[in-house]
């Protein structure tokens, strides 16, 4: 009984320890979501005044760019997959990875060969447990992206994109990433961004409104390319910045169920301890007062 009731005594300490672990990341999480949050909120006025640029040039007028232009007979498609650098988060990363599966499999249905980019240690680990190759990867910072690792990744892709004929050229970029709902929800989402699908900031006119003209200085060709690859810049840093807010949230999840069982672990430790001390201390009161009749009848 001795031994047993030390097991539970030390099953309880670490479950302690472990709950003081688990609560000191929860709190963290909680602190670094404001600020993903805060992030997320004061890039928006940005990223939707680019989106507005880009659909006016792009909706009213009739030239075509390299970036809005379908392929006739698109070869290769990059999928570019936002996971995380650390663990603990839940199936943060697992949700956007078997997204990406999916994703991956409807396109090579559609005769496409894919390319992975991928943006995590998470996403990096799988695919190379896998033996899957990538073009190429960014690891760190990913729970506080800066502008500069997202315009490196917008620069790689729309250069692949630009060079597609060639061996290192694609046809289509596709991205996936967990979009933020919510502290409790975060949902994956994949997003084409190249050939380029203006699906906001632009209305629909109606069959008595009138078509906006525009001057264009410089010419059409000059004004998309320097807005497009600022819109791709714009879309990949909101989706880090989405991937961030959701990390963070899903982390505070997760380390709050698991401050919840640990509390649950060491209630069911301390009393299966108090058993087995009560029944150690009952032993020891039969042994005595076995021993004590043994000596009367011994008399």
């Amino acid at each position: 009984m001795g031994a047993q009731l030390r097991v539970y005594r030390q099953k309880i300490r670490s479950a302690q320890t472990t709950k003081k672990i688990t609560r000191a990341m929860e709190l963290i999480s909680a602190s670094r979501i404001q600020k993903a949050q805060a992030r997320m909120a004061a890039s928006a006025p940005y990223a939707r005044a680019v989106t507005r640029a880009v659909s006016a040039v792009a909706t009213y007028s009739n030239v075509d760019h390299v970036l809005t232009t379908e392929r006739e007979n698109p070869r290769r498609a990059a999928v570019v997959v936002f996971s995380s650098d650390r663990g603990l988060a839940g199936g943060f990363s697992s949700q956007v990875i078997r997204e990406a599966n999916e994703l991956r499999t409807r396109l090579e249905g559609e005769g496409l060969e894919v390319v992975n980019y991928l943006v995590g240690r998470k996403a990096v680990q799988y695919y190379a447990f896998r033996r899957r190759t990538a073009a190429k990867e960014w690891m760190g910072g990913t729970d506080q992206p800066t502008f500069e690792t997202a315009k490196d990744i917008a620069d790689t892709l729309v250069d692949a994109f630009i060079a597609s004929g060639e061996n290192e050229g694609v046809d289509e970029i596709h991205i996936v990433y967990n979009r933020f709902v919510s502290l409790v929800t975060q949902t994956p989402e994949i997003v084409r961004v190249l050939p380029l699908e203006i699906v906001d900031g632009v209305e629909e006119p109606g069959e008595s409104d009138v078509l906006p003209l525009y001057e264009f200085e410089p010419e059409v060709d000059d004004v998309l390319g320097a807005l497009l690859p600022v819109y791709i810049e714009s879309r990949i840093f909101n989706a880090m910045l989405q991937s961030a807010a959701s990390e963070h949230a899903a982390r505070q999840k997760a380390m709050k169920s698991a401050t919840d069982n640990a509390d649950k672990l060491i209630r069911e430790y301390t009393r299966l301890a108090n058993n087995a001390r009560q029944a150690e201390i009952t032993q020891q009161i039969s042994e005595i007062v076995g021993g004590a009749d043994a000596l009367v009848s011994a008399k």
